[in-house]
């Protein structure tokens, strides 16, 4: 029986761990590599590593952090930061990766998703669509860690990517981010009605019951959070951890 895949999203910055609200607000959590430890032990499905500050810094993700990673992760894990040419791509994968996440060049020029999704697979190429209103309402998708407007509207951009080539949509939701009262089902499931590529989705996860409704009500193919993952209890305590395989099994 199919089931959705459920994937930890760990935000890198400064070579350390951190959880957003609202892509603000940013608060420590710990070592990355400690993370994909507790990770293997719960059988993870996947791992996404985003560097929430490569962009702005005109610079990749750490190739000696993804071989660290993929010297330690036993499931497949993807990156992202700062990717913006084709041999930067080679590099990651070469270093472990089984798949890249490109957030702002690919607003910027959609025609290298094509010449990834060409000289890779589509399945090696993630595409992280990070969406809010701007001021007067109108709901589009950002880039540079949500600081940058990009025009497109979330459907169109979405069928943009897909036409390129992307395997996959990421679909964040910034005003979700953190929040931990349910993902944007609206917005995945207008994203997943409109494209035939897998979309996971992501933003707002706080329980087991937000996954199931973003599987079931929205079709996302996979369900990937932070908070859900690195906190525990009313207070927020940090506690990296995962879903039984019983609770897992009810979504």
């Amino acid at each position: 029986m199919f089931r959705p895949r459920i994937i930890p999203v760990l935000l890198l910055k400064g070579g350390a761990l951190y959880k957003s609200k609202e892509f603000k607000d940013y608060k420590y959590i710990g070592d990355p590599i400690n993370a994909v430890r507790i990770f293997n032990d719960s059988k993870a499905d996947e791992l996404v590593f985003l560097d929430i500050t490569a962009s702005a810094e005109k610079r990749l993700i750490s190739l000696d952090f993804v071989r660290e990673v993929g010297e330690e992760a036993n499931m497949p894990f993807a990156v992202g930061g700062g990717i913006r040419k084709i041999e930067q791509i080679r590099d990651i994968i070469g270093a472990g990766a089984e798949k890249v996440v490109i957030n702002t060049y690919a607003a910027e020029n959609p025609d290298f998703i094509q010449e990834a999704a060409d000289t890779f697979g589509s399945s090696t190429i993630v595409v992280c669509m990070d969406v809010k209103k701007k001021f007067l309402g109108k709901t589009q998708t950002w880039t540079l860690a949500g600081s940058k407007p990009t025009g497109y509207n979330p459907i169109d951009f979405a069928k943009i990517m897909e036409e390129k080539g992307a395997g996959e949509l990421i679909v964040q939701s910034i005003e979700k981010d953190g929040a931990m009262t349910g993902y944007d089902i609206d917005l995945i499931r207008s994203i997943s009605e409109s494209v035939k590529i897998p979309v996971v989705a992501l933003g707002g996860a706080g329980n087991m019951q937000h996954l199931r409704e973003a599987y079931r009500s929205a079709y996302a193919n996979g369900l990937a959070a932070g908070s859900i993952f690195v906190y525990k209890g009313s207070r927020n305590g940090v506690l990296i951890s995962y879903p039984e395989k019983t609770e897992i099994e009810r979504i």
